[in-house]
């Protein structure tokens, strides 16, 4: 019995050593973040490993990466060991560049706002934050942006 702890998780186990609830391992796990499989009783079964993966996911939600990032970056951690230090290294390299553009964005966003909200147009044909260059304006009528607070329309991005 001490052995199967060493080795394998239940989703039970899974869910309270990470901390997150049983549903969100079994969403990481139909989205592909993570990988398990099912005993004879079948029963859901993870490898000890998975609680790293479980954490990096997390902290990587809560720095806005989109889950098909994450998958993606989680796909290339090594199968059949567990993950090394290098490993890691090099997935979080992979999101180096999305957070350093993420911060300009959002830098170039606050020191902007106080003078754009500040000016009280919020013109629709030339606020630089709603509609830059009448970009919005350029691709002729009808709705264009689904995101009531979307910034940049999708062709300018």
């Amino acid at each position: 019995m001490s052995e199967r702890i060493l080795k394998e998780l239940s989703v039970g186990e899974l869910a309270a050593r990470s901390g997150v609830a049983v549903s969100t391992i079994h969403f990481y796990e139909h989205k592909g973040l993570i990988k398990g499989w099912r005993t004879q009783g079948n029963q859901r079964r993870y490898a000890r490993d998975v609680l790293r993966q479980v954490a990096v996911i997390r902290v990587a939600q809560r720095l806005g990466i989109p889950l098909a990032s994450i998958k993606e970056a989680m796909s290339s951690l090594p199968r059949g060991r567990a993950a090394t230090a290098k490993d890691w290294s090099k997935l979080s390299q992979r999101w180096r560049a999305q957070l350093d553009e993420r911060i300009v964005k959002l830098t170039n966003l606050r020191d902007r706002l106080t003078g754009c909200i500040g000016c009280g147009c919020l013109s629709l044909e030339s606020c630089p934050l709603r509609n830059p260059q009448d970009a919005l304006g350029n691709e002729g009528a009808g709705p264009r942006l689904l995101d009531p607070i979307d910034t940049v329309p999708a062709r300018t991005r």
